[in-house]
């Protein structure tokens, strides 16, 4: 586990945030180098155990999903080398790992799309036949596919608080009726688009978050994540059944274990047994092979 990053530590570039798993550095008053550690973070607590490989494997899927989805809305990516912006001592930290992008007003919240019925959708619609505020046809089941993708955008939490989700009256309060209408129609549009492609590759992609910023000419563009293992539920479509949480290659394996480990979801988090560490590991490099061949 020698060559996991849990924390990145540039020295030439001023650190500009550190999130759940991501460092971002300025770069200039145009762009900025986000690093991304081998952290896992899980109920909103940053683990103290880093996955090997997580960080490179979280930039090569998303900048797979950046590229292919480019003809459906602009992106971060301004295509500069993260290895040209850092020291040469400091290119080990960010190779493979990082990337540079264009510096965005970035949106007050999470753009939430559902394929399926499951995780806090699925308890929602147990009590009140609704995801969300958006009601479904009555008898629906565990992992059913939804009739149609359904956006649900929530508030986006400091590290170490809980996202909120929220209704789209509310999505409307905090972005304006327009941008609003523009986040809601690029997320369905991104998730159609991404879910198609992942069924011939043999994946279904449950739901995922998306997160957006604005240039200075208003341009809504793609930032942060996109499609990724942390930020999607990605299962086997060879092992999807309706009625039950199907497996996935994200870290809803690591979820599971924590929740059986009788943790209490506060922090500090529980160090992960090696095997854990192992087969989380696994799972994130299955979702990039199968994905990305």
């Amino acid at each position: 586990m020698s060559d996991t990053l849990f924390a990145s530590s540039i020295q030439s570039l001023p650190l500009i945030h550190k999130g759940k798993v991501r460092d971002i550095y300025a770069v200039d008053d145009k762009r900025m180098l986000i690093v991304t550690s081998d952290r896992l973070s899980a109920f909103d607590v940053v683990l103290p155990t880093p996955i090997p490989d997580k960080g490179r494997v979280l930039t090569a899927v998303a900048d797979f999903w950046f590229r292919k989805l480019a003809h459906i809305l602009p992106n971060q990516l301004t295509g500069d080398a993260p290895e040209s912006v850092v020291a040469a001592e400091e290119r080990d930290q960010v190779a493979g790992r990082a990337i540079v992008v264009k510096r965005l007003k970035a949106l007050p919240v999470e753009a939430i799309v559902r394929g399926y019925l499951v995780g806090s959708g699925w308890a929602d619609y147990q009590q009140t036949g609704k995801v969300c505020g958006i009601p479904l046809p009555a008898g629906l089941r565990q992992a059913d596919k939804l009739p149609e993708p359904l956006f649900t955008p929530s508030t986006k939490a400091a590290v170490g608080a809980h996202d909120e989700n929220i209704d789209f009256a509310r999505c409307e309060a905090l972005l304006g009726a327009d941008i609003a209408a523009r986040v809601r129609d690029a997320a369905i549009a991104l998730y159609k688009a991404a879910a198609e492609y992942a069924l011939t590759k043999g994946i279904l992609i449950a739901d995922t978050k998306f997160e957006f910023g604005l240039d200075e000419q208003g341009t809504l563009t793609l930032i942060d994540e996109v499609l990724t293992p942390d930020s999607s539920r990605f299962w086997p479509a060879d092992q999807y059944e309706v009625g039950k949480n199907p497996p996935s290659f994200d870290k809803q394996y690591v979820r599971d274990w924590l929740t059986a480990s009788g943790w209490n979801k506060q922090a500090p988090g529980p160090e992960l047994p090696a095997e854990v560490v192992a087969r989380t590991a696994e799972k994130y490099r299955e979702a990039l092979r199968r994905l990305t061949g």
